[in-house]
């Protein structure tokens, strides 16, 4: 079992990353936000989980975080859900988002995730039920939603397009975007894309 890797980024793509150690190339499966964190040429720490698929053959998905990788686990206890769907759950919302549809009942959110259908989502309530509270923020955890002057409107809206067509959700982007603007309302497009980059990045 491979738990993490630390060496240099070698190469970054829309869902994977190349990280040398000892001078093997690791080919790392990831959600965007993961991905964005890396950068080429740099030295990098990510944890990780060998999972065997078709024909045994295994793949090695990536993790910015202890917590997403235990989701990553926990959602592949239920039947139907392997690690593909896992990564796209964990590309669509974050643990705690997760974890909130699943303590409110809510199959709808669940299905806004590519590939989980009304009965998967129903299932995912069901069966994880009571599985997820550590991954709830405490009552005192929820932000305050920024909100962004009407001439910076215009930025936001496209920021938040170009990091939909990079591979992030609307419901993850838009939030960090109106962050940012609802600072520095005077941004242009490019400055704010690369704010919200980075910030994607770390989360």
């Amino acid at each position: 079992m491979i738990a993490s890797l630390r060496g240099e980024v070698l190469s970054i793509g829309l869902d994977h990353a190349v990280i040398e150690c000892a001078g093997v190339g690791y080919q790392v499966l990831a959600t965007p936000p993961t991905l964005g964190r890396l950068r080429r040429g740099e030295e990098t720490l990510v944890l990780t989980s060998m999972v065997a698929v078709k024909d045994n053959v295994p793949n090695l998905y990536g993790f910015g975080s202890d917590e997403e990788r235990r989701m990553f686990h926990l959602l592949q206890t239920l039947s139907g859900l392997g690690p593909k769907l896992a990564i796209a759950c964990l590309t669509t919302l974050q643990p705690a988002e997760i974890s909130k549809a699943v303590a409110e009942k809510d199959p709808k959110t669940l299905q806004t995730i590519p590939g989980v259908g009304k009965r998967m989502a129903d299932r995912m309530v069901v069966e994880l039920g009571g599985k997820v509270d550590e991954y709830l923020p405490a009552p005192d955890e929820a932000p305050e939603l920024p909100i962004v002057p009407a001439h910076a409107a215009d930025v936001a809206e496209q920021v938040v397009e170009a990091l939909v067509g990079l591979g992030f959700t609307d419901r993850v982007a838009g939030p960090v975007v109106d962050g940012i603007l609802a600072e520095n309302p005077d941004l242009d497009t490019a400055a704010a894309l690369r704010s919200a980059l980075s910030q994607l990045g770390r989360k």
